[in-house]
């Protein structure tokens, strides 16, 4: 098995085509919790308060920024929910994954 997190990822352009069903449950496999929710691959993470949930947000930021690959994120006081799409192609590729491997591994 790949280690998702040790990879980096690649400009994306759109006319690429996003990753298939076949191809999105084999990655899918490879994280832990993550679920395909309306075309997006989605974790809810659950904190103790309100400073470790910022923490991870902003660790999370970094990843983004160091990847140049942003999720959309729902925060809340202890709560925060990531969601990855790769909108140059409407769909998912293997940068979502990538990223989501990434922030998981911030919790390890």
């Amino acid at each position: 098995m790949n280690d998702l997190s040790a990879k980096k990822c690649k400009p994306c352009e759109g006319g690429a085509k996003p990753l298939d069903d076949k191809a999105v449950q084999a990655l899918l496999k490879q994280l832990g919790g993550w679920k395909i929710e309306e075309g997006q691959l989605t974790k809810a993470f659950k904190f103790r308060n309100y400073h470790e949930t910022m923490a991870f947000v902003n660790a999370s930021a970094w990843i983004s920024h160091r990847e140049d690959h942003h999720p959309d994120l729902a925060v809340g006081y202890n709560a925060c929910t990531v969601s990855h799409v790769t909108h140059a192609i409407g769909g998912l590729s293997d940068n979502d994954f990538i990223c989501a491997a990434k922030i998981d591994a911030l919790l390890s």
